[in-house]
C-alpha cells in the first residue's frame, strides 16, 4: 500500500501544481482587466487601504521617500476631514529599490496579501510598467505620479497618471531649444535601459529636427555607469551647442562633471528624471546654466501650490517639496476624490470614477484625464543658477 500511495500522491500534486499555474496567469496586460471577487478589498472593515512602490532605497531613492512624503499628507487631509463614506485610509509602503522586478513583487503583494483599493506608484517608466501589468491582470487601479513614457498607460485600462507624457515633454523642450535659446546643434546621451530616457530621447531628437535643428551626436549610456569621458569625448569632435541628457538626478550630476572636466561646457538640457535636490550635491557649478523641463515650480505664486509648500515645510522641517512629492500628493488627493464619488468602494467602481476626473485641481496644474488615461497639463522650464532652480516659463498643452 505503501509503494502504490507514492505514484498516487505524486499524481496529485501535479495536478495542484498545473491549476495553481493557470490561476496565477495574468491576462493580457492590453484587454480590459476583470474585477474578480478574489482579493478584492473586504467591505467590512472601517479601513480603506492604499498601497505606495517606490525606490525608498537605491540609486534613486529621493523619487520614493518624496512620493511616500506627498501620499501620507494628502491621507492625513482625508482622515483629518472625516475620511471617505465613513472610513479610515491607510497607506502600505513598498521599496522597490529601484528595480523594475522588485516594484512587480511589491504590486502582487500589494494586490494579492494586502487587497488594497488603489496602488500609487512608481514613479520611474520601467518601474511603473513592471507593476502595471499585475494591477491591469487584477482590476487593480493604478496611478502614477511621474512616470512619463506613453507606454505606462497604455498596459491597460486600470492604469493612469497625473504627469504630462513624453511626447509633450520632448516637444517642449525642443520648442525652447529652437526658439528660447536659439540652438542650432545639439548632442544627445540617452540611457539605454531606461525606457524614460529612451522616449524621451526619441520625442526630443524628431522635433528638433523638424523645427530645422540638427543633432549632431547621439550616444549611450547605462544605468550604473559612472565614467562618461568616451562619449563626452565624441560630442567635442561634434561640436554642439548644448547637450541633452534625459536621464535621473544621479547620471546627470556625474556627466555634468566629467563634461566640465574635458572642457565641454556647452549648456545641458534635460527632463524632469533631474528632479532632486541631490541633483546639486552631484553636480554642484557644473550644472549652472543648465535647463529642464519640469511639473511645478516652487516660484509659482498660485495660492494652492504655496499653501501645499507650506504645509510641507512644516511637516518635513522647512524641506521644500519637489515634482515628485508634489505629484504623488496629487495622485492621492485624486485617488481619494474618486472614491468619494464612486457609487461604492469596488475596484471597478475607484476605477470608473478615476477615468471621469475632469478638471481637479491639483499642486501641479489642473488634471484632466484624457482617452488613454494621461494627464493633460502644462509644463514649465528650470534653470539651474546659484545650486538651486530658477523659474523661466511655462508651456500649455
Amino acid at each position: 500500500m505503501r509503494r502504490s500511495a507514492v505514484p498516487m500522491l505524486l499524481a496529485a500534486l501535479t495536478v495542484l501544481v498545473a491549476a495553481c499555474e493557470k490561476k496565477d496567469s495574468p491576462a493580457p496586460a492590453s484587454q480590459p482587466a476583470p474585477s474578480p471577487a478574489a482579493g478584492a478589498p473586504p467591505a467590512d472593515t472601517d479601513t480603506i487601504l492604499l498601497g505606495q512602490v517606490g525606490s525608498l532605497t537605491g540609486s534613486e531613492a529621493t523619487f520614493g521617500v518624496s512620493a511616500r512624503n506627498g501620499i501620507a499628507m494628502a491621507v492625513a487631509e482625508a482622515n483629518a476631514a472625516g475620511g471617505v463614506k465613513g472610513k479610515k485610509l491607510e497607506v502600505r509602503v513598498y521599496d522597490s529599490q529601484g528595480r523594475p522586478e522588485e516594484a512587480a513583487q511589491a504590486a502582487t503583494r500589494l494586490i494579492s496579501h494586502d487587497k488594497v483599493s488603489v496602488i500609487l506608484g512608481e514613479a520611474a517608466s520601467t518601474n511603473s510598467m513592471a507593476m502595471a501589468e499585475k494591477a491591469q491582470a487584477a482590476g487593480v487601479p493604478m496611478i502614477t505620479p511621474t512616470s512619463t513614457n506613453p507606454a505606462v498607460t497604455r498596459r491597460g485600462d486600470y492604469i493612469f497618471r497625473v504627469c504630462f507624457i513624453d511626447p509633450f515633454q520632448g516637444f517642449v523642450m525642443a520648442k525652447f531649444a529652437r526658439e528660447n535659446l536659439k540652438l542650432n546643434r545639439v548632442a544627445v546621451l540617452q540611457d539605454n535601459k531606461s525606457d524614460y530616457s529612451v522616449g524621451l530621447t526619441g520625442v526630443f531628437s524628431r522635433k528638433f529636427s523638424e523645427m530645422g535643428g540638427a543633432i549632431v551626436a547621439n550616444e549611450s549610456y547605462s544605468k550604473g555607469d559612472t565614467d562618461f569621458r568616451a562619449q563626452i569625448t565624441a560630442f567635442k569632435q561634434a561640436r554642439p551647442e548644448a547637450l541633452f541628457v534625459p536621464g535621473y538626478y544621479t547620471d546627470v550630476g556625474l556627466i555634468a562633471r566629467q563634461a566640465r572636466e574635458l572642457g565641454l561646457s556647452v549648456p545641458l538640457l534635460g527632463g524632469d528624471g533631474w528632479e532632486s535636490d541631490k541633483l546639486f550635491e552631484l553636480g554642484g557649478a557644473a550644472l549652472e546654466g543648465s535647463y529642464y523641463s519640469n511639473h511645478y515650480s516652487v516660484d509659482n505664486p498660485d495660492a494652492r501650490v504655496q499653501e501645499f509648500i507650506a504645509k510641507y515645510k512644516a511637516t518635513h522641517g522647512g524641506a521644500l517639496p519637489d515634482s515628485v512629492a508634489a505629484l504623488a500628493y496629487d495622485a492621492a488627493k485624486l485617488a481619494i476624490d474618486a472614491m468619494k464619488r464612486a457609487p461604492d468602494l469596488s475596484r471597478a467602481s475607484i476605477r470608473d470614477a478615476i477615468a471621469a476626473t475632469k478638471d481637479f485641481p491639483g499642486v501641479g496644474g489642473t488634471i484632466n484625464l484624457d482617452k488613454n488615461r494621461d494627464a493633460v497639463k502644462e509644463a514649465v522650464i528650470l534653470q539651474v543658477e546659484g545650486g538651486k532652480t530658477k523659474f523661466i516659463t511655462t508651456v500649455k498643452p
